[in-house]
């Protein structure tokens, strides 16, 4: 199974999009400074994520997050 996840950072309120195969642990890394593209606006808040059977869909999901499209089916949600 893989994950892709939408973090808020609550130092600036902007959103980070992801994917990976263990949503916890990577999530846990994002917060303690593991991830040099987010060590600087922790603390971060897991605001969405979808499962996935395959590497690729979720690598999909996270390219189609990252677009118009995708930010506002984000949007939506919140």
């Amino acid at each position: 199974m893989y994950f892709t996840y939408v973090l808020q950072s609550k130092k600036d309120n902007k959103y980070y999009i992801g994917s990976s195969s263990n949503l916890i642990e990577r999530f846990k890394s994002h917060n303690q400074g593991n991830v040099k593209s987010t060590m600087h606006r922790r603390p971060f808040v897991l605001v969405y994520y979808e499962a996935c059977l395959s590497k690729k869909k979720a690598e999909d999901r996270e390219r189609y997050f990252k677009t118009g499209f995708g930010r506002g089916f984000l949007k939506n949600r919140a």
